[in-house]
């Protein structure tokens, strides 16, 4: 329970932040705080800390306006604290990672009396690794032979990099630089910067003889004292695959709060994906076989890697002929013409499963592929332990420094060659829903690529279990966490129990102030020219003076309308991909303050996250409602699966995700408690169709005009 100390903590601090940033309290805010500490202070844990209840999550929808950042940290902060936790707050978005590092929390430990630390979490690829620009100094690289494995090696006669490699040291050297990435002045082109980090395989950790100037490590000891840690989905995501408490602290000594949260289970799927390219396989496994030579000269004189060694010529000649039989069998499984060139093409396995032949192929390959990880796990071992001056494996530590960098990096290839067999090959649990398994060709500048990828359809199951089963306690937050007024399609998507906290915060804004309006030029979409006609007709009398955003489902039909246009009102447009997205909302908003009107034509990109509030943005127009057609692999699948079990997709799929675009597409206008205007939808099926009453209950409580005339 929430005791009286901490209560009282809570309260304190919130009336210092209202007091001294002037703010005037929120309903929603404060439900907001109560429903945070509630549920984190009311997590039981024995002696040692550790999480015994399982109610330790809270979902909390919370619309633009309520305050929730500061809602959050206000009252998961001092619980934390209390716990002797640490608060690892998780945005999916720079744009919110930049806000809560270089505004909330400075104002919250300005304003609040809580005492605390905060620190930014990257990972080890955003940070300059020592060793590697020591050897950039040198005029040499890593053993040479490792450029031969990487695609876009720079050339050696680059007379950019050594400059460049001596304006970073000298700058990380006096302390004027840190040594990430993102507080360079100037952008590094990735190239350089990949010849300058490293990866968590051929990092050498303590063992390293630059670990005391590691600018990596700095980092992690600075989260060491930290009591708020500022991440992103995917780094936590990714540190979760790598067992917890790699790059974060474990996660049972986390309260997590996932910001954004509706990005959530999309950012965990794609941690999931296993693809591999036959043609760049066999590529790495040729240059392999030529580097062999080198490595015997360089390793051969520690009898295991000796051993190993020999094994790689038979290992890689076994695998050659199946990685060209699966290269023809998926050729042929997909049908595809010869000379497709410029082309990419998608063939997906029906409810993902394989033909009997590839099948085979798939389980003759999983072996290869997991003794070849084996040994080279092995490897990076014996050249880790020669690097440790207490160990002694007869192995010079100039040897395993300069080659462990080639065979962590081919560790990894294999590790991920092994991973996507494995999914192919493996069972689908009965009663769940399937892997996605799918073929994409390529071919581009006259080489051709066959790509074998392989995903779950939802990552449900295992966020449950690493994430939430593993927490000490959890926070998931957005604007929009609900579909057509349930959480029923988030818990399914992001493995969220029904046992755990759920509510939707009322919100500060007074919608009346907009309009909704489905006017008489709204027509089905279904006829593609009769809707492009309206929406250009509709463009055509809009008020010169309007600040208006318009959305469009398809590039395509963006560009249609705004060639259709008179050229007088196609001047007006500013259209998403003509210039950057920076560049085109400056434009717009320079337009405004000119007293001019301004036409911004956007896609599903322009629906959440643009923030245009006052006469900045006064008409959001959707031209058609927000469906997505489930026909990339995984969607496709899971559609598939839900149909074969009696379901309906487009009821349990796509009306939801339809629901959850469109309310964010209608946040757009309403920024600020004095923001009015008016949103437009030119999709007539939200009247016809027997979801569209659902769809439209689902919206705030705008006022609302139906062809013309007011709705009650």
């Amino acid at each position: 329970m929430l005791d009286e100390a901490l209560k009282g903590e809570i309260q304190d601090a919130y009336r210092r932040v209202l007091e001294g940033l002037e703010l005037t309290p929120r309903y929603g805010q404060r439900l907001m705080i109560a429903e945070i500490a509630r549920t984190l202070a009311g997590i039981e844990a024995d002696d040692s800390g550790r999480r015994l209840s399982n109610e330790h999550v809270c979902v909390l929808e919370a619309g633009t306006g309520t305050g929730k950042t500061l809602a959050y940290l206000l009252a998961a902060l001092p619980v934390a604290r209390a716990r002797g936790k640490r608060l690892v707050v998780a945005t999916a978005t720079v744009a919110l990672q930049e806000q809560v590092l270089h505004q909330d929390l400075p104002a919250l430990k300005r304003h609040s009396g809580l005492d605390f630390e905060y620190a930014l979490a990257k990972g080890r690829g955003r940070y300059l690794c020592v060793a590697k620009l020591d050897q950039a100094l040198d005029g040499g690289e890593e053993n040479p032979t490792l450029s031969l494995f990487e695609p876009t090696a720079q050339a050696r006669g680059d007379e950019r990099f050594p400059a460049l490699a001596n304006e970073l040291a000298e700058a990380y050297g006096s302390g004027r630089w840190e040594g990430d990435r993102d507080s360079w002045p100037e952008a590094i082109e990735p190239g350089d910067w990949r010849r300058l980090t490293t990866d968590h395989r051929q990092c050498t950790n303590r063992r390293c003889g630059h670990f005391s100037a590691c600018a990596f490590f700095r980092a992690r000891r600075r989260l060491d004292q930290a009591d708020v840690i500022v991440a992103n989905h995917d780094l936590v995501l990714a540190d979760l695959s790598l067992g917890g408490g790699v790059v974060l602290p474990p996660p049972k000594d986390c309260i997590y709060v996932f910001d954004e949260g509706h990005h959530l289970p999309d950012k965990a799927l794609e941690h999931f994906y296993h693809r591999f390219g036959v043609n760049a396989t066999l590529r790495w496994l040729r240059t392999l076989k030529k580097s062999l030579t080198e490595l015997n000269t360089a390793l051969a004189g520690q009898p295991t890697l000796a051993r190993l060694l020999a094994g790689f010529p038979e290992a890689i000649a076994a695998l050659e002929p199946r990685l060209g039989e699966a290269y023809a069998l998926g050729h042929q499984l997909a049908e595809l013409p010869d000379g497709a060139a410029g082309e990419t093409r998608h063939h997906r396995f029906a409810m993902g499963r394989l033909p009997p032949a590839l099948r085979e192929l798939a389980e003759g390959l999983v072996v290869p592929f997991a003794e070849m990880s084996r040994n080279l796990e092995t490897m990076v071992g014996i050249l880790r332990e020669s690097l440790d001056p207490e160990k002694t494996t007869g192995l010079a530590r100039e040897q395993a420094e300069a080659w462990l960098p080639l065979v962590a990096l081919l560790h990894g290839r294999a590790l991920e060659a092994h991973g996507l067999w494995q999914a192919m090959a493996a069972d689908d649990v009965e009663g769940e829903p399937p892997q996605a398994r799918w073929l994409t060709f390529d071919s581009q500048g006259g080489e051709s690529e066959l790509t074998f990828s392989a995903s779950p359809v939802s990552a449900a199951e295992t966020l449950a279990r690493h994430l939430w089963g593993s927490c000490y306690g959890a926070v998931v937050t957005s604007a929009t966490l609900t579909a057509l007024g349930r959480f029923e399609r988030l818990q399914e998507r992001a493995g969220l129990a029904n046992r755990y906290r759920y509510q939707r915060l009322p919100s500060p804004f007074d919608y009346s102030r907009a309009v909704l309006s489905v006017p008489r030029e709204a027509v089905d979409p279904a006829d593609r020219e009769a809707h492009e006609r309206a929406i250009v007709d509709f463009v055509a009398a809009l008020d010169e003076s309007e600040a208006v955003l318009m959305l469009f489902s398809s590039r395509a039909q963006l560009r249609a309308v705004e060639k259709a246009l008179p050229e007088a009102l196609r001047t007006r447009v500013l259209a998403q991909d003509r210039l950057p997205k920076r560049e085109l909302l400056d434009r717009h908003r320079k337009r405004i303050d000119a007293g001019e009107g301004s036409l911004l034509f956007g896609l599903a990109s322009f629906a959440e996250g643009i923030d245009l509030p006052g006469h900045y943005l006064t008409h959001v127009v959707i031209t058609r409602l927000p469906f997505a057609v489930p026909d990339d692999p995984v969607g496709a699948t899971l559609a598939e699966w839900i149909e074969s079990r009696g379901g309906n997709p487009f009821m349990r799929i796509s009306v939801p995700d339809a629901s959850i675009k469109l309310v964010q597409a209608c946040g757009r206008l309403i920024r600020k408690e004095a923001d009015e205007g008016r949103i437009t939808l030119l999709d007539r099926r939200v009247l016809t169709r027997r979801y569209g009453r659902a769809l439209l209950d689902s919206l705030p409580p705008f006022r609302r005009e139906i062809d013309g005339q007011p709705a009650g």
